[in-house]
């Protein structure tokens, strides 16, 4: 069986990035999910100076170490400020230490969402560009835009054309 790792790129407790990569991981059939927090891996903001005094933190080999464990990872980024949030940002830095391709030629799905109308687009496209880079094979990317008009936690995607959208991405995915 094989497994994925989904996130939200956020360490927001309520995150509705969380919510809409866990409901994106749902849509996947006769797989395992792992469900990452952010907040389980805060570290020291990464500078020079801290990994040649105490070198990488053992957090960031162990995010590393899930990402080389699974067979798929699906991100759902929060946008803060159009890039990524400062929680995501550090643990990239941490694990990029490690190894430059950091996603470990994994194949993956990116998602963003934000309360308004854009879903998170900035951060999704600086994603989608800078990922391949770093050892990210992008096999899809959605964003959902007005989270707080289009999400239930109940029942996922409420409005169906998005929801088609995303069905979309996930059945062209062989996993």
């Amino acid at each position: 069986m094989k497994k994925i790792i989904t996130f939200g790129a956020s360490s927001s407790k309520k995150s509705i990035n969380k919510q809409l990569a866990i409901y994106a991981s749902s849509l996947f059939k006769n797989v395992s999910i792992e469900i990452l927090d952010l907040n389980d891996y805060e570290m020291p903001i990464f500078s020079i100076d801290k990994e040649k005094e105490d070198g990488i933190p053992k957090l960031a080999h162990d995010f590393y170490t899930k990402i080389g464990d699974s067979d798929f990872i699906i991100i759902s980024f929060a946008e803060h400020n159009g890039a990524y949030s400062t929680a995501f940002k550090n643990i990239f830095d941490w694990m990029s230490r490690i190894n430059g391709k950091t996603f470990q030629d994994k194949p993956m799905l990116l998602l963003a969402t934000s309360p308004g109308v854009r879903g998170g687009s900035s951060v999704l496209e600086i994603a989608n560009k800078r990922f391949p880079f770093q050892g990210g094979i992008i096999k899809g990317s959605f964003s959902l835009p007005s989270f707080n008009d289009n999400f239930d936690t109940e029942k996922g995607i409420t409005n169906e054309e998005l929801k088609n959208q995303l069905l979309t991405v996930v059945n062209s995915i062989e996993l």
